[in-house]
């Protein structure tokens, strides 16, 4: 029992307000030809207060029904954009009543209850607006603690908002784009008091003559409204730290917003675990780049991250310092002409020890176990810059370009201990790269006549890649593979790679309006794609001397293009309810490779079919089908046939024979979003099979393994599952949320086929309340089952954990957050049983009205040593053991500018 006293102490601490007996008020709102109202805004002012207490949207059959003190009276007003605002006035009793309201078009869009009161939520048109002081306490100090308070709008587990259960694609600020191409940043740095609305923009299209031609579902864009006084001034806030054990942190952000100019600036130091910028992050940063032709049904593979660098364990390692700084900017030149950018640049200095237990599956339905023990030292700078303009003379033409640079400076060195078989083996590894990236886009939307729709679009790619590899070892793995010195005291290996990557994309899309419900889509374009390849691996001697390792078999020298030319149609129609969109694209493919004076040259025609249908079952209800043939190529690396180094247990050798995959993907999606009653639920299902596919054939040595792919008409298959429920009962929310995945891959040992199968379940549920004035506090559970089957192995993991999160004020002046996670982790065996739990609280105190804020934070206070993970790849599984910062404290203080 004492493993849930933390939890009974946060039961303890909240209670629950009396409540004064309610009843309820509802009713039909209808036009003036009965057709009921959907999404009409009705609001109850008490008339003594003069203050809001209740509201509600309708729902899909004009119902509203909003909660009333009994034996108030109340000014009842209801709104919808076009009709003349309604207003009656009604007693509540001591029983439920009824009134029907009838309402008729008007010319102005503009009612009177919007300007006399504040609408906790306004519905209009594809964007809902939320007024953040109805739904917020007073606690929150992140943009992101504003967000998760309200309805449909969740933070994943790598930072970014979703709303709907689809990830933001783009966060504005006062209608300026803020870090284009990640909603992290925002989330977690706009301060939660400069909040005043959030406008969620769904079905998002930023370029008007594009609106209702493409399929914008899926798109969701946030604007943040800012209050009165943080719009044309500068504001933001300073805060440091300083605690036991030379802790620290520095976290100055500034802000500045006017019409026609914006300016933030962000900039972070600190060594307690708290990354603001993690290579991750780095990697999935896509600057606003949106991927070409994405109905097309190509997919062409350029590589990155070629040494395989961790981003794991971004905040939770060992030891972890990092400095981050971020400037965005954004200028309108000329009334049609506006310009912006950002800049961002990142250090990350990380500790990790890790322990692992690694099952390989080897021929013969055989398997190994390696234990090991890793201690990793990182260092990684990343830099970023965007430059973008858009050019609008009029409604008819725009105009717009960007660039976007991403340039990393990796380092990492790794001491493994590795034993098998009782034997120990000693290894040293270095990583090391520094990768440039850049990235530019030109576009152009021309609307010749209201049938005649033009756009163009132009991207350029330039990466040039360094990766550098040395692994010293007492033994060597691959002795009779390479041609190395076996007099040497230690085995120390070093490889070289340079990967030079140029890939040019246009395409121009005509598009026909053939009627208020249908256009017809031609698409015509090319994708070039040529990538220089280089490899070299040599052995350094014990008299500092190099041996290089001569012939074909270990240097690369290969030059790789990919040529596409296409031609695609696609026709769009609304009827009814349904919306279609089929269509087909014709590629006409070319690869050629050389290397070592051979010439292999591959010419392809394919046709690749896709098909969408929405069926909207009402206006935030409908279910989505998609399914499509992908035709894949993969990168360089994988034709070059000279011996390449992995790691130090895996050596690769390309095929230039190979050619391109093809797969199917099939999905249904299925969206509802009740404004009535904050009901939103979600649920979708995918399956993919591939037919075509790339296999990899392993030859095993024990732990160790020659690698290469081949194409293989043994087919791989994954089907996927996951739904969330929401809902909103007054002050207590309700979530839960499913993930399942199962997949199958074939693949090769020793050129024979062998399966392997994952099975993966991952589900929660919680439950929290949002009071005023009274703590908030929410409890939750988590279940996860991983089961790995290959061959005659299977392992099955289990991690069972119950968290719980308390917010509250008290005495007026103090705020109290603490967040709670257990973590009961095995496998179905028994031979693991791990029980660890994490314990974080931040203490603040501040006077009203007072730009100081004085706290103290405190992390890991059950002083935790470690955490338990599982994964696979195609022919092994581990369970991992990360340890972790121990307990600290850290005394804060906060000035508001």
């Amino acid at each position: 029992m004492k493993k849930y006293f933390f939890i009974l102490v946060l039961l303890c601490a909240s209670f629950m307000t009396f409540a004064q007996e309610n009843v309820n008020l509802k009713g039909i709102v209808t036009d003036d030809s009965g057709k009921a109202i959907e999404m009409a805004n009705v609001i109850a002012i008490n008339t003594e207060t003069n203050l809001l207490e209740s509201y509600c949207v309708t729902n899909h059959s004009g119902l509203y029904k909003v909660k009333l003190k009994s034996g108030s009276v109340y000014n009842i007003k209801v709104s919808f954009i076009g009709y003349e605002a309604k207003e009656f006035r009604y007693e509540a009793t001591t029983e439920d009543g009824s009134h029907d309201v009838s309402m008729s078009e008007e010319n102005s869009m503009l009612n009177e209850v919007d300007i006399t009161y504040t609408m906790p939520v306004m519905v209009k048109g594809d964007t809902i607006v939320y007024d953040t002081d109805s739904f917020t306490v007073g606690t929150e100090r992140k943009l992101k603690d504003v967000l998760v308070t309200l309805p449909g709008v969740e933070m994943n587990e790598d930072g970014q908002i979703e709303v709907e259960g689809k990830q933001v694609q783009k966060v504005m600020v006062e209608g300026k784009d803020f870090f284009d191409g990640d909603s992290k940043i925002a989330a977690d740095n706009i301060p939660a008091d400069a909040v005043s609305k959030v406008e969620v923009l769904r079905n998002y299209n930023e370029i008007g003559q594009m609106r209702g031609l493409t399929n914008d579902e899926d798109n969701i864009a946030l604007n943040i409204r800012l209050k009165k006084g943080k719009d044309k001034f500068w504001f933001g806030e300073f805060t440091v730290g300083a605690g036991p054990d030379e802790k620290y942190l520095a976290h100055p952000k500034l802000f500045y917003y006017s019409p026609k100019f914006s300016l933030n600036l962000i900039t972070d130091a600190n060594n307690i675990g708290e990354v603001p910028f993690t290579r991750r992050d780095f990697m999935n940063f896509t600057g606003g780049f949106r991927g070409f032709n994405p109905g097309g049904g190509s997919s062409i593979s350029v590589g990155g991250n070629s040494l395989g660098i961790s981003t794991a364990q971004n905040n939770r390692a060992k030891d972890i310092e990092t400095r981050f700084a971020a400037l965005n900017f954004s200028y309108e030149l000329k009334d049609n002409w506006d310009i912006g950018g950002f800049g961002i640049y990142s250090y990350t200095g990380t500790l990790m020890e890790t322990q692992k237990i690694t099952t390989y599956e080897l021929e013969d339905n055989q398997s190994q176990v390696e234990k090991s023990i890793s201690r990793n030292d990182q260092d990684v700078e990343l830099g970023l810059f965007k430059f973008n303009s858009v050019y609008k003379p009029n409604a008819n033409f725009q105009f717009d370009y960007d660039i976007f640079v991403k340039q990393s400076d990796d380092d990492e060195e790794e001491e493994v201990e590795s034993t098998v078989n009782d034997e120990l083996d000693r290894i040293y590894q270095l990583k090391q790269q520094e990768p440039i990236t850049l990235q530019q886009s030109a576009k152009i939307y021309y609307t010749a006549n209201d049938k005649n729709i033009f756009a163009f679009e132009g991207q350029h790619l330039y990466q040039n890649e360094d990766p550098f590899y040395n692994s010293i070892r007492d033994e060597f793995a691959f002795t009779t593979l390479f041609p190395v010195d076996n007099s040497v005291s230690l085995y120390n290996m070093n490889q070289e790679k340079r990967i030079i990557t140029n890939k040019v994309d246009a395409k121009l899309d005509y598009y026909l309006v053939t009627g208020d419900k249908s256009n017809l889509q031609f698409t015509l374009g090319t994708t070039q794609n040529h990538q220089n390849y280089d490899t070299e691996i040599f052995q350094k001697l014990d008299d500092e001397s190099d041996l290089e390792m001569a012939g074909d078999e270990f240097k690369n020298d290969v030059k790789f293009n990919v040529s596409d030319l296409f031609f695609g149609f696609h026709y769009k129609l609304k009827a009814g309810m349904f919306t279609f969109n089929p269509g087909l694209t014709i590629h006409q493919y070319e690869t050629k490779s050389t290397q070592h004076g051979k010439k292999v040259k591959d010419d392809l025609t394919s046709v690749l079919p896709d098909i969408y249908i929405n069926m909207q079952l009402k206006k935030s209800e409908n279910l989505r089908f998609n399914y499509r043939i992908t035709r894949t190529f993969t990168d360089v690396s994988k034709y070059a046939e000279a011996f390449v180094l992995n790691n130090y247990n895996s050596v690769y050798g390309g095929n230039p024979e190979l050619e391109s995959a093809l797969k199917h993907n099939v999905s249904l999606n299925f969206f509802s979003f009740n404004m009535f009653n904050f009901t939103h639920m979600f649920a979708n299902i995918s399956y993919t099979k591939s037919i075509e596919g790339f296999k990899n054939n392993v030859i095993p040595m024990g732990i160790n393994q020659i690698n290469s792919t081949i194409n293989s008409d043994l087919s791989d298959e994954s089907l996927s599952a996951n739904a969330r429920y929401q809902r909103t009962f007054k002050n207590i929310k309700v979530s839960a949320k499913a993930n399942v995945s199962w997949s199958e891959n074939n693949n090769l040992v020793n050129s024979q086929p062998t399966k392997s199968e994952s099975f993966n379940q991952n589900y929660t549920g919680s439950i929290g309340t949002n009071f005023k004035n009274a703590p908030n506090i929410e409890f939750g559970y988590k279940y996860s089952i991983n089961k790995y089957e290959r061959g005659a192995t299977t392992s099955t993991y289990y991690t069972k954990r119950p968290f719980a999160r308390l917010d509250m004020a008290f005495l007026k002046n103090f705020i109290l957050t603490a967040d709670y996670d257990f973590y009961s982790y095995t496998d179905k065996d028994k031979t693991i049983e791990n029980e660890y739990s994490f314990l974080e609280a931040d203490l603040t105190y501040r006077k009203p009205d007072s730009k100081w804020e004085f706290g103290i934070k405190g992390k890991n206070l059950l002083d935790t040593d470690s955490l338990d993970r599982n994964s696979e790849n195609d022919f092994s599984f581990t369970s991992s053991t990360y340890f972790v910062q121990p307990r600290y404290f850290l005394f804060t203080v906060k000035y508001d500018i």
